[in-house]
């Protein structure tokens, strides 16, 4: 089953999450962060995690780019809490970000959309934490949660069928890091590595041909482990752009 991926907004509007905490880190950690303005405020289609589109609308277009967070995009897909803390204008709460980009300020390991960078406020003093421009921040990851939606391999765009095959995984719940990737040859009956190109993007030359079964290793806070879906994630005649539904998800 595949499906395609692909204004003037106020300042304080109240968006319905796509990323719910539960159980995560304990501890904040102290940092800094800031903001970047977009004309719908919402993130970039060129971020370097490489989600296009999801990365500007995925968590209700609460994103941010992450500098040592980013881990070589390892860390592209982890969702955080972040509060800002030394203003009055502070909410307690904060807001819940989803990591899409990279990027590096005055000593900041976020970078937020405005649309978040306003919900680290009281309400009604959105305006005076903005004057701030770079600001105090407390944060600490939590599991990534998305209601109605399994784990989703979407075949990247710059991929060429059937020469050059590029994944990038998306809709990823819990709270684990993906790092290694392979597809299973089925001529010589053994798991063939993907490449971390970049970002969140894992490819490979020459893919094997027909349906494409696939395994993946996440580490957590139980260790390692390899996921694989029971049945073929792609079809035999796979297309670029097209997201394709694993029909699990990582629980946490």
């Amino acid at each position: 089953m595949g499906l395609a991926v692909g204004s003037v907004c106020a300042i304080l509007l109240v968006m319905v999450l796509l990323s719910a905490p539960c159980h995560g880190q304990d501890a904040y950690v102290s940092s800094r962060a800031t903001y970047y303005g977009s004309p719908d405020c919402l993130g970039t289609p060129t971020g370097a995690c490489g989600y296009r589109e999801y990365g500007r609308i995925v968590n209700g277009g609460d994103v941010s780019g992450a500098s040592r967070l980013f881990r070589d995009g390892t860390g592209c897909g982890a969702c955080y809490q972040v509060r800002c803390k030394g203003a009055p204008c502070c909410s307690e709460e904060g807001v819940k970000v989803v990591v899409t980009d990279y990027g590096e300020g005055d000593k900041t390991d976020f970078i937020l959309t405005t649309r978040a960078y306003a919900k680290l406020a009281r309400p009604g003093a959105a305006l005076q934490l903005f004057a701030y421009g770079v600001i105090d921040i407390e944060y600490k990851r939590i599991p990534c949660q998305y209601p109605g939606y399994n784990l989703f391999f979407k075949v990247h765009e710059y991929s060429r069928f059937p020469d050059y095959l590029a994944i990038v995984i998306i809709y990823q719940a819990g709270i684990y890091d993906i790092v290694a990737l392979e597809v299973w040859q089925e001529d010589c009956k053994e798991w063939r590595p993907m490449r971390k190109a970049s970002g969140a993007i894992w490819d490979m030359p020459n893919p094997p041909k027909g349906a494409l079964r696939f395994r993946f290793q996440v580490i957590g806070s139980g260790g390692a482990k390899w996921v694989e879906p029971s049945n073929p994630v792609l079809p035999s005649e796979w297309k670029a752009g097209v997201a394709y539904d694993t029909t699990i998800q990582l629980t946490y």
